[in-house]
């Protein structure tokens, strides 16, 4: 895609997002029922009546492009070209009513993010990016922070499982050097760090469809996301994402031997 392809694709993706935003925001604090899926994830309607929403529109501008959301899996595409998306990422937190929760839509080619928004429909904050066109949140650029030590270093998750003890203990070791920690993460973890309100964060499980558009949006405001390895990936099932000066430390922090 050229620029002006991108560009396109980016508005688009903002639109989309935001009338998602809208369908979930319907329900947001109604008590709305909940179901459990098949691996006890919770799930409710608005996630399913965004993600069609936003299934509609992309089937609508989009033709041949492939698509592959959390609550209605793959539809190939004929062009190379796939939407991720996830209608509410931090499910748990909208049911419980707290606003962390985002609509994360992002275009992918063999891989690669090429457009990434994320939405935070309650919080009125959104955090975009397209490749080679530089990271904005609510329409100001937007940059990682200049933090270049451990003990100054902000350090968020959302949950490290407990039973991958070796992943908790990382957590633990990397609580112990940085100056504070936070947990509600989720997708706005990676937000404040691509705008430079903290500077690690990370998930010990991540399906593709919770970080495809930090894909781009980290590396566009001057950050890092890989995996717990270091490697540049959406598919890696686990995610670290830094403001760049602090991902060696993290990544030693992380894999001490």
């Amino acid at each position: 895609m050229d620029s002006l392809s991108l560009q396109s694709a980016l508005d688009f993706a903002l639109d989309a997002a935001w009338q998602a935003g809208r369908i979930s925001l319907g329900y947001f604090q109604t008590g709305v029922a909940v179901e459990r899926k098949s691996d006890d994830s919770p799930v409710t309607r608005a996630d399913r009546e965004a993600e069609q929403k936003i299934r509609e529109l992309i089937e609508r501008h989009w033709s041949g492009h492939g698509i592959h959301g959390e609550e209605f899996g793959r539809q190939p595409g004929t062009n190379g070209f796939t939407w991720i998306v996830d209608p509410i990422d931090g499910t748990k937190s909208f049911i419980s009513g707290v606003p962390l929760y985002a609509c994360l839509i992002a275009l992918v080619q063999d891989g690669m993010p090429l457009v990434g928004v994320a939405h935070f429909p309650a919080l009125n904050e959104t955090v975009y990016a397209m490749r080679g066109g530089g990271c904005f949140w609510n329409g100001r650029r937007a940059q990682v922070s200049t933090v270049d030590t451990l003990e100054n270093a902000v350090a968020l998750n959302s949950e490290i499982s407990q039973k991958d003890e070796n992943k908790q203990a990382a957590w633990l070791r990397l609580c112990a050097a940085t100056t504070f920690q936070r947990t509600w993460g989720d997708a706005y973890g990676y937000a404040l760090v691509a705008s430079g309100r903290a500077e690690i964060m990370l998930d010990a499980v991540m399906n593709v469809w919770d970080c495809a558009p930090f894909g781009v949006i980290l590396p566009e405001a001057g950050g890092t996301f890989t995996d717990w390895r270091g490697m540049t990936t959406i598919d890696g099932g686990e995610s670290l994402a830094t403001n760049g000066a602090l991902l060696d430390a993290a990544l030693a922090i992380l894999n001490p031997t």
